[in-house]
């Protein structure tokens, strides 16, 4: 599946979007692969409480499951003005 990173993700993980195969069964189990990968993932998602998830470009939650989804975006929360 693509996943992408937006704005102070991206940053961290190093990288605007990457290709990711995995058998994670939810965004959850996805997120706890990628931080023992790298400690750029963990520093990325060191507080999910700051990140947001969209599955196929619907707004989803972390126990969002992940069979058939071909794009994952990770993003910070969005504020209005």
């Amino acid at each position: 599946m693509q996943v992408l990173y937006f704005a102070w993700l991206r940053e961290r993980v190093g990288a605007g979007r990457e290709e990711i195969a995995s058998d994670a069964p939810t965004v959850a189990a996805l997120v706890e692969e990628l931080r023992a990968k790298d400690e750029r993932y963990a520093l990325a998602f060191e507080d999910l409480s700051a990140v947001r998830v969209a599955v196929d470009q619907e707004a989803a939650e972390f126990d969002a499951p992940l069979a058939g989804v071909r794009e994952l975006a990770f993003f910070p929360p969005v504020t209005g003005g």
